[in-house]
């Protein structure tokens, strides 16, 4: 099939993009164009542009951009091909005839989708007969509604060998077999594929149904049953609700990658729309491609036991290779024994949102998952813990992140095992972590923090460097332009702090788009009087009630200023900044030890690997919170 970019140009011709789009937003005339609120991200005020006389839109906030077959395939999920289909279905144009033998295969495709489609129907409706009883029961012992049955289109399968074969007598066997409904052995006679089983239909990005997943119902192997691979399913490039999840996920702005159909179902009804799973497999290659073109870093969330994490392992072993700049994964930690579709169940929706807020990096996930994997009791087991993070990170193609994950592995393996040794020559001390410095550093007159020191570090951590990273931001406000993404990312865990440091972050933001000419230059007093206008001028005065925490970029900036003073202050307050973002990482961590070495210890009397590895995190917190110090005695 060949498309030629004049066939391409009349068809998007006779398509108006606004009437397109104006079935999934509200728009509106604006002069000669049509404006909306973007239909790819979350706002409020309408900032997406479309132009039916040039053919394209463009939203100002998030950037999208495109024409209609680019909205068909970015908005709607669909390939390219299958957007050029739809559109010229609607265009009255025919599509250019493919040749003999890909116009045989696309009839027979066509005809597999008819045939699984009636299979549904059938299996609704089986569903909802008398033989669907204990079917009916099952669901709602799951805790399903109507609601959700019929959305999702789940049906049953009586546990007969003929049923859907006599039901759907009149559509030729071999299809049927071909669509993976039957199964036929040698000359034997054919049989039903799936009996005595909730059937749940899989679809394309389109929707379409082109394969099943069954559950047993009672006992039985195997629990779940998949259709074999078919002209119409790939199970390693299919994944489950994507037709549903790709709409949502445009929403929430994240992707979530759980286990299993049922999974994906319970957290739908809780309100969790953008949700998939992937089909009895691993995560493939090509569906973390896929989960890319979604979102630049889905969330794998696989259940808390042996083969759940064994699964996100596999997953994270095939991200390596694929990594490119600003596309990751990140990792979901359920509790102990439960899967997601138990917590919201147990706890509600809240529980699980608290679990995807609390979700770790690819390399965290590595770090803890290599740390666990045998006791470090020995220099051995040391070196065999570095040399396995190593070989995960050699199989990184990208260049440039394979250097940051070596020199970030090997970063952490010396201040696990080597930041928290003291000097053994007298005169020197070490202090670990030290911006600037490797290893031993020499003191020869070390000074012990004042009382005053000592005092703000008995202060929550958080709130005390929190406070300082605000005072700092009110007399340096390019420090806040400089380290706007990592604040933004800490908004969240700001706590009484979250307005203000939100107010502070929409100035630089608006102040940093102004084009140059009419930009005012952002010093203390004009963000002053951006804050006041925005309400926070009592926040600012609780914030200076509190005091001036006691660090070098907390102080005013001097009339005549001295570059190596301030060159000082800014790599303060960026180690500021690290310390805010890192250490509540570990005491995270640290309590999930403990509490993991407790429960250890009430079941079986041992735990000796826990211990050795609450003490290292421990060891660490310590060296973040002896940073902290350090940052206060260094004098402005």
């Amino acid at each position: 099939m060949t498309l030629t970019p004049q066939w391409l140009d009349e068809l998007r011709s006779r398509i108006t993009l606004s009437t397109l789009i104006g079935r999934h937003v509200k728009v509106q005339r604006a002069g000669r164009e049509y404006k909306a609120c973007c239909p790819f991200h979350n706002e409020k005020t309408p900032s997406f542009t479309i132009n039916d006389e040039k053919g394209f839109y463009h939203c100002f906030g998030c950037g999208a951009h495109g024409d209609a077959i680019r909205f068909m395939t970015d908005h709607q999920g669909l390939g390219f091909m299958d957007a050029v289909k739809e559109l010229a279905s609607e265009a009255g144009m025919a599509v250019p005839a493919p040749d003999p033998r890909a116009a045989q295969a696309a009839v027979a495709r066509a005809s597999l989708h008819d045939v699984c489609q009636a299979a549904q129907d059938w299996f609704a409706a089986q569903l909802g007969s008398a033989l669907g009883e204990q079917a009916r029961a099952y669901l709602k012992a799951r805790g399903l509604t109507a609601e959700t049955i019929q959305r999702f289109g789940i049906g049953f399968a009586p546990d007969s060998r003929t049923g859907i074969k006599s039901a759907l007598g009149s559509i030729n066997e071999d299809l049927l077999i071909e669509a993976g409904l039957l199964i036929k052995v040698d000359d034997k006679p054919s049989y039903d594929r799936f009996r005595g089983r909730i059937m749940i239909p899989i679809r394309d990005p389109r929707g379409r149904v082109i394969a099943f997943g069954g559950r047993i119902l009672g006992q039985g192997e195997p629990k779940y049953l998949n259709s074999p691979d078919t002209p119409l399913f790939d199970k390693g490039r299919t994944l489950y609700n994507l037709h549903l999840a790709a709409p949502a996920s445009r929403q929430s702005g994240r992707v979530v990658v759980v286990e299993g159909y049922m999974d994906v179902i319970a957290l739908a009804q809780a309100g969790f729309g953008e949700c998939v799973a992937p089909l009895g497999t691993a995560l493939t290659e090509h569906q973390i491609e896929r989960l890319w073109k979604m979102v630049d870093r889905p969330l794998l969330c696989f259940d808390g036991d042996g083969a759940g994490q064994k699964a996100a392992m596999r997953a994270a072993s095939r991200a390596l290779p694929l990594l490119r700049p600003g596309l990751s994964l990140g990792f979901v930690s359920l509790p102990a024994g439960q899967d997601p579709d138990d917590l919201v169940r147990a706890s509600g929706p809240g529980a699980f949102t608290a679990c995807i807020d609390r979700a770790t990096g690819l390399l965290d996930h590595l770090w803890t998952h290599e740390l666990n994997a045998a006791p470090l009791t020995s220099p051995e087991a040391r070196a065999g813990l570095k040399a396995r993070l190593n070989a995960h990170a050699d199989t990184i193609a990208d260049g440039d992140i394979k250097a940051l994950y070596r020199r970030e592995i090997g970063q952490r393996f010396s201040d696990m095992f080597f930041g928290a040794r003291q000097p053994q020559t007298p005169g020197a001390a070490f202090r670990p972590g030290a911006k600037g410095q490797k290893g031993w550093q020499r003191r020869d007159e070390p000074v012990p923090p004042s009382e005053e020191l000592r005092e703000f570090s008995r202060q929550p951590m958080s709130d005390l460097i929190l406070r300082g990273v605000l005072h700092g931001v009110l007399h340096r406000p390019a420090l806040l332009m400089r380290h706007s993404e990592a604040l933004s990312e800490f908004v969240g865990l700001a706590e009484g702090w979250a307005d203000l440091l939100d107010a502070m972050l929409d100035a630089s933001h608006a102040h940093s788009i102004q084009p140059d000419d009419a930009a005012e230059t952002l010093d203390t007093a004009r963000l002053m009087t951006i804050l006041q206008d925005k309400g926070m001028a009592d926040t600012i005065d609780r914030l200076k009630s509190g005091g001036r925490p006691p660090f070098s970029f907390c102080t005013a900036v001097q009339a005549e200023k001295d570059e190596a003073r301030e060159i000082r202050i800014a790599g303060d307050f960026a180690e500021a900044i690290e310390v805010m973002t890192t250490r509540p990482r570990l005491v995270a961590a640290l309590s999930e030890v403990t509490r993991r070495f407790e429960a250890d210890l009430a079941e079986n009397d041992s735990g000796d690997g826990l211990f050795l590895e609450q003490q290292q995190l421990r060891a660490r917190k310590q060296q973040f919170d002896q940073r902290l110090i350090e940052l206060t005695e260094r004098s402005a």
